[in-house]
């Protein structure tokens, strides 16, 4: 979980995984939503790779990109019990300040 939120606390590594969630893309296509290198796309890739959270296939020289939303989980499943737990303390406060102005 600390590589993926190492990798996704860049703003352009969350855009790459916005543009490979849905399907394979190419560096060179993903490059051109970009306003930096391409040797600097592909460094944002190797992070994102190295955190498992986008897989890359090899054709020819070309190398495709597409997001591995399973390797997110982990994160999700913290984040929502972590959610889950504050939501919870705030409906017992809520309810508690109600029974109070009640009494």
């Amino acid at each position: 979980m600390d590589d993926a939120l190492h990798a996704i606390a860049e703003p352009n590594r969350r855009r790459i995984l916005t543009l490979v969630r849905d399907g394979e893309l190419t560096v060179g296509a993903i490059a051109s939503q970009f306003d930096v290198t391409r040797p600097a796309i592909s460094q944002h890739l190797k992070v994102l790779r190295e955190a498992g959270l986008v897989s890359e296939r090899r054709e020819g020289t070309r190398r495709y990109y597409r997001a591995r939303p399973e390797a997110l989980r982990e994160l999700r499943d913290f984040l929502a019990d972590f959610w889950d737990d504050r939501l919870a303390e705030l409906q017992a406060a809520a309810e508690s300040e109600e029974r109070r102005k009640r009494s």
